[in-house]
């Protein structure tokens, strides 16, 4: 979700048990796709045969890509590429190469319910820079899931997640945020991956929130490309 997008945290919707059992189900779904576009990964592979594996499995699945058509996006997965933080648009011209890294951004819709995951994969075999980011991305999104307990903040997710990036030299995105989820892809509140602990909205009991730390090795600085 971009940063300005900052929704009212008065209108989270908090989920019943039936809803987040649905939304379980779906995140399984997900997970198996996901998993399964993460094993095929490979130098040669273009982004855009990516997409099309997922379109594929998401018809076997009889799921609706959550993506497609979203925002005018004309893809089912974002696969973004090395400097890319997020959104980019699978191509056929996009070839994966030794090296890389690539970010598998992806969600999907059941019984009118969202699922949404990313994960950031090596590209056969990376340096030691990327494979650092990517260790200590992972364990900056575990750091932020500890503190989802009702009474916690929205602050407190954000400051767990961004301790973790500046400890390891790396820093965080700031115009791009995770978000809750349901009945919509993108729903409030928003959920930066930077923050003070102990300041914003208190989270409470049936929320759904979708975590998504963006991390870079570089600046955390981002500019729009002409393709948006």
């Amino acid at each position: 979700m971009n940063a300005l997008q900052t929704g009212d945290e008065r209108h989270v919707i908090a989920k019943s048990m039936a809803e987040i059992e649905a939304m379980r189900k779906a995140g399984r779904i997900l997970r198996g796709i996901r998993d399964e576009l993460r094993e095929k990964v490979c130098p040669g592979l273009t982004t855009l045969e990516l997409d099309e594996l997922f379109a594929r499995r998401a018809r076997q699945a009889k799921v609706i890509s959550a993506f497609h058509g979203l925002y005018g996006f004309p893809g089912h997965i974002c696969a973004s590429v090395n400097e890319e933080v997020v959104h980019g648009i699978p191509s056929a011209q996009r070839t994966l190469r030794e090296g890389d890294i690539v970010s598998l951004d992806m969600g999907i819709v059941v019984d009118g319910l969202y699922s949404d995951t990313a994960v950031t994969v090596a590209v056969g075999e990376v340096d030691e820079e990327k494979r650092r980011l990517l260790e200590i991305t992972e364990l900056a999104l575990e750091d932020a899931i500890t503190q989802c307990r009702p009474g916690k903040r929205i602050g407190d997710i954000g400051a767990a997640a961004q301790k973790r990036a500046e400890q390891a030299g790396f820093s965080v995105v700031r115009e791009y945020t995770g978000h809750g989820i349901g009945r919509s892809l993108h729903e409030a509140p928003k959920v930066p991956n930077f923050g003070r602990a102990g300041t914003g909205p208190r989270l409470c009991e049936g929320w759904v929130l979708a975590i998504e730390p963006m991390i870079n090795a570089g600046h955390w600085r981002t500019r729009t490309r002409q393709d948006n």
